[in-house]
This record gives structure tokens, C-alpha cells and sequence, in this order.
């Protein structure tokens, strides 16, 4: 399953980690991999569907040969490991070792365990699912569970594609590889799980608080700004604008609250103002302020 190589890095902290945070990264990374593990094993591959990257070639490999699948993802992501060391740094590349170390063991060890079920679609799903917390899991504590990316920041840096268009090219492949091995419905069940797991690494590592900011203009910005202060208890910070139609001036309302919180903030200024222009929008990080969560009343 391959992810976005910016989110493990910026998940990566390289200083001033305490044993407790260590240990904590390590539990994490091990627990992540085994999840991963046991959505290959027991979901995915016993059914013929396969994940993407490295791990889905791996899948085929394996399929093609009868080798033991956790051979052939240890040993296809050994140059990166590398390339890892040499690109991002000693702290990334070790926690993606032990990733893969971990995930390679557990595939090994459930290569011979019954499958949970052989129904497609719950196999996908629920395979899907596992998979996907896995991954965002070690993503998360700063590892990664395959090489694919880092292949794709090289390439990109002689080719006019972006980083995430040259992974999907190289998955439109696997899949579609995956059709001839296996069956046409294979492939579509395994792009199914991969965009299930996608979206669940999403939810990992965001988590279901996830930042978005607000931006208001109304003629009640004063009466709005106070109602999110008391009611969301959130800060709200006022800038000056200018309508480029008319040229009156505006008053902007900027505050940063959670996917949670943007119902509550939409009744709020639709019962003050509902003429008022409102805007939403994803944050990737919010960090410094005093942006804590408090309770909705």
C-alpha cells in the first residue's frame, strides 16, 4: 500500500525523542505492520485480491512462483531502505525496516492460519479496512510500509509527472496486471479495497478531528464572532477587506475548527445572518494559538 512519502516525513520527528515516545513509536509501528499483515493474509490475498505498490507485485510474484508472500516484500523493498537513508534520513529508513520486518514476519506466520472469510465483498472490505489502519497507523509514528513513493520523488525529478500521477500509473498497471493473473473481477475487488484502505489511512492519520478553516463576511460580524466564541468556543481573529465590486469595506471572519464542529458553525451563522458568504476549507496542520478543543453547547 503505497502513501503519501510527505505525511510519513512530516510524521518523522528526527529530535529530542524521549524513551517513553520511542517506545511508544515502536508499539505503534509494530501494531501497524500486523494489522497490515493480517489484511493481507487473512482478507486479501486468500481471495485473490491484491494491494497496491510493492505489496501488490509481491502478491503476484508470489502467486506466479509459490513462494511465501513475506519473502518477496522483504526482499523488493531492500534498495529502499536505501534509498530512504540516503534521501530522508536514518530515523525514516529504520522505522521503515522494522516495518516491513514486522509486516514480512506476520505474513510468514499466517500464510497457513484459515481465512477470516471467503466472501469477495466482505474480504475486500474488511480487508480493506484492516489494511488501511495498519498503514496510517505506522505512517503516523513515522515509518512507512513500502518503497513505491520514494521510487516516484526520483522519477519525478526527470519526468513532467507529478509525484501522485506516477503512482497511479504504476498501480493502473498492477491492476491491471492483476486482471490476466487472476480474473477481471479480481482486479476491480482489488481496486475497491485499495481506495477502502486509502480512505481509511486518510481518517488514521487525520483522525475524525480534522481541521478546517472558516472564513465569514457579514454585516453581523461582530454578533457571529461572539456566538462562535461562546458556543463553539473557539477564537476568532477580524480582517479588514474590500469588495472589488462595490469597494465597501468588509469585515472577514477567520477561525480554525474541527470537521465536527463545521454542522454547528453553519447553523450558527445561517441563524444570524443567512445572507452571510461562508467558505470551508481542509487544513492539512494547525499548530501554535490557542486552538484546543472545547466542548459544543
Amino acid at each position: 500500500m503505497n502513501v503519501s512519502l510527505e505525511t510519513a516525513v512530516g510524521a518523522n520527528v528526527h529530535k529530542g525523542l524521549t524513551k517513553g515516545k520511542l517506545a511508544k513509536r515502536i508499539f505503534f509501528i509494530i501494531l501497524g505492520a500486523i494489522l497490515m499483515g493480517v489484511g493481507i493474509e487473512e482478507f486479501l490475498v486468500p481471495n485473490k485480491i491484491l494491494d497496491g505498490g510493492i505489496v501488490g507485485i509481491s502478491i503476484i510474484l508470489s502467486h506466479m512462483s509459490g513462494w511465501k508472500l513475506g519473502w518477496f516484500i522483504f526482499i523488493l523493498n531492500i534498495p529502499f531502505f536505501y534509498i530512504g537513508y540516503k534521501q530522508i534520513g536514518k530515523t525514516f529508513a529504520l522505522s521503515t525496516l522494522l516495518g516491513i520486518a514486522v509486516l514480512s514476519a506476520t505474513t510468514l506466520l499466517l500464510h497457513d492460519v484459515p481465512v477470516f472469510t471467503e466472501d469477495l465483498l466482505l474480504a475486500t472490505v474488511f480487508g480493506g479496512i484492516v489494511l488501511g489502519f495498519g498503514v496510517g497507523m505506522v505512517i503516523r509514528y513515522g515509518g512507512s510500509l513500502d518503497g513505491t513513493e520514494i521510487l516516484a520523488i526520483l522519477v519525478n525529478k526527470k519526468l513532467p509527472f507529478s509525484v501522485g500521477e506516477i503512482i497511479m500509473f504504476f498501480n493502473v498497471f498492477i491492476f491491471a496486471t492483476a486482471g490476466f493473473v487472476f480474473s477481471w473481477d479480481r482486479a476491480m475487488y482489488s481496486i475497491l479495497a485499495y481506495f477502502i484502505a486509502f480512505k481509511t489511512i486518510d481518517v488514521v492519520i487525520s483522525g475524525l478531528d480534522e481541521s478546517k478553516s472558516a472564513w465569514i463576511i457579514s454585516e453581523q460580524h461582530k454578533i457571529i464572532g461572539e456566538a462562535i466564541l461562546a458556543r463553539l468556543g473557539r477564537g476568532v481573529t477580524y480582517l479588514n477587506g474590500e469588495g472589488a465590486y462595490t469597494g465597501d469595506d468588509k469585515k472577514v471572519i477567520f477561525c480554525v475548527i474541527t470537521r465536527l464542529e463545521e454542522a454547528k458553525l453553519k447553523s450558527i451563522v445561517e441563524e444570524i445572518d443567512p445572507s452571510a458568504f461562508l467558505a470551508v476549507a481542509d487544513i492539512a496542520e494547525v499548530r501554535g494559538g490557542r486552538f484546543k478543543k472545547k466542548a459544543i453547547h
